[in-house]
């Protein structure tokens, strides 16, 4: 059974950091694209960060870009999404996909938020940051 576990969520203060990892098993890790997305209260699934499958192409979010730093480990079967400068609007729900693309990007990564596939999803991880 494929199965994602994201673990690293917490509360910090506003210029804090944490770093969020996705643990995957029960399926070949190595051939799909991992991608973060948040959803805060009464806000739309949005896409965060994207890595694809050999790591040789990333995507981030205007809103994250020169904040947050997507890398994975295939031989772990996981990836991590480093979180620096973290402001309060970064408070979410943070959730980690498998998504069987080639392509990370805003399209692709906005399919997947409307969708939910194709792929398969973890069950997330609070991100709180004070102000």
């Amino acid at each position: 059974e494929e199965q994602l576990v994201e673990s690293g969520g917490g509360l910090v203060q506003a210029g804090g950091s944490l770093k969020l990892s996705c643990a995957a098993s029960g399926f070949n890790f190595g051939d799909y694209a991992i991608a973060w997305f948040r959803q805060a209260p009464g806000k739309e699934r949005e896409g965060v960060s994207c890595t694809t499958s050999n790591a040789d192409s990333t995507y981030y979010a205007d809103s994250v870009k020169g904040r947050f730093t997507v890398s994975r480990d295939n031989a772990e079967n996981t990836v991590f999404l480093q979180m620096n400068g973290l402001k309060p609007e970064d408070t979410a729900l943070y959730y980690c996909a498998a998504m069987m693309t080639t392509i990370c990007d805003a399209e692709n990564l906005a399919i997947m938020a409307r969708v939910r596939g194709p792929g398969f999803w973890g069950q997330g991880t609070q991100v709180t940051v004070s102000s």
